[in-house]
């Protein structure tokens, strides 16, 4: 098994550090479930947009990103989604990770303190160069788009 990533974070607010730190749930998991930073529940009405603090900053070693993503469970049971799921956060960013919410559900959700909000998955990156050419490979698909092989 590959050695683990380290990923050094610092809290930001000491009256927030009873917070949980990221973690993972099962030795199974992909993401790490990350916590409100809340010091009162919040109502996140339906429709809404609230971006919610952790009170963590993070150092992703460079060639890694931490991504972002929803919770299953607050998405099936109560719609309450990541607005620009996956998020990505770049290795050079040191300010406070805050997640994006989005309630599409029917009802207003309350999000309180210390609630498990999204998960974090830790990405390897790849650097790419764009090189401007006046032809390329034909394909079977070709420019074939949305929907090209039916419904």
């Amino acid at each position: 098994m590959d050695k683990p990533v380290e990923i050094k974070f610092k809290r930001l607010r000491k009256e927030l550090n009873h917070i949980p730190l990221p973690s993972y749930a099962t030795k199974g998991s992909s993401g790490l479930d990350i916590y409100a930073a809340l010091e009162k529940p919040i109502t996140l009405f339906r429709g809404g947009i609230e971006m919610i603090p952790t009170n963590i900053s993070v150092e992703i070693p460079e060639g890694y990103e931490i991504q972002v993503r929803p919770r299953s469970g607050l998405a099936a049971k109560h719609g309450i989604g990541i607005l620009n799921s996956p998020g990505t956060i770049d290795s050079d960013y040191r300010g406070e990770i805050k997640i994006i919410i989005i309630n599409f559900g029917k009802e207003d959700f309350i999000i309180q303190p210390a609630e498990r909000i999204a998960q974090l998955v830790v990405s390897k990156v790849y650097s790419a160069k764009f090189i401007e050419t006046e032809e390329l490979n034909d394909t079977k698909r070709g420019e074939g788009g949305f929907g090209h092989t039916g419904r």
